[in-house]
């Protein structure tokens, strides 16, 4: 992840963001891509369930060496204790609420936000059986789905809350950095962001669009119709 992530993690210590941050951040770096959340959620260490106001985005990072010291701080044993001890209120809470949609989305920030992908894929599976239109959730679903190294999954989520939320311009920026990336479709990945532009004129990553999309075009033809095997 990016200095440009707004943090979901909200009720944990300062000692716990600190080390998971520098986790999410060293493991973005290393990956040359990662997906980032743009949601400002309510605290679920409050007691009150958080509603999401916004979807997910992806931030181009370039690539560097990953540090080992992440290891040394926090793995993923470490994250997931963490993020067991502070789903554990909202856990509690779900047992006599447990078909609140908003509560099981908390849960799945919690899981997200410490990279336990597969236990947040299940709870916002879960949110979406119960209210299917929420674009943001599917959004971060799909999140999950490419940080898990499921592309194909992702795409097929991007769509689903595409149909609820034709112009949603970040679901618009996922979709095209998961073709590109994930599939070496650079054509769908301009369709994508094309879309978003003509929808979207005062998207704050526009300049960022516009230099992949002048990079997608400096590709011969045949390559931008590729498809990963």
């Amino acid at each position: 992840m990016t200095d440009m992530v707004q943090s979901r993690i909200k009720g944990w210590t300062r000692k716990q963001v600190v080390v998971v941050s520098f986790v999410c951040l060293t493991a973005g770096i290393a990956g040359g891509w990662s997906i980032r959340s743009a949601q400002n959620r309510a605290s679920a260490a409050s007691g009150k369930t958080a509603i999401v106001t916004g979807p997910a985005a992806v931030e181009a990072t370039p690539a560097a060496p990953a540090s080992t010291a992440a290891a040394l701080i926090a793995g993923p044993v470490q994250l997931k204790e963490m993020a067991d001890t502070h789903a554990a209120p909202l856990l509690a809470q779900l047992r006599s609420n447990p078909k609140n949609p908003d509560l099981l989305a908390s849960i799945g920030n919690v899981y997200y936000d410490a990279q336990q992908y597969p236990i947040a894929v299940e709870y916002y599976t879960r949110t979406l059986k119960l209210k299917p239109a929420d674009d943001a959730v599917r959004t971060d679903l799909a999140t999950a789905y490419w940080y898990m190294g499921n592309a194909d999954s992702a795409i097929a989520e991007f769509n689903k809350a595409l149909v609820y939320k034709p112009t949603n311009p970040n679901t618009l920026f996922n979709l095209g950095i998961v073709k590109w990336k994930g599939k070496m479709d650079a054509s769908g990945a301009a369709d994508a962001w094309k879309r978003l532009l003509a929808a979207n004129p005062n998207y704050e990553g526009k300049d960022k669009v516009e230099r992949m999309l002048a990079e997608i075009n400096k590709q011969p033809a045949g390559s931008q119709q590729a498809q990963a095997k």
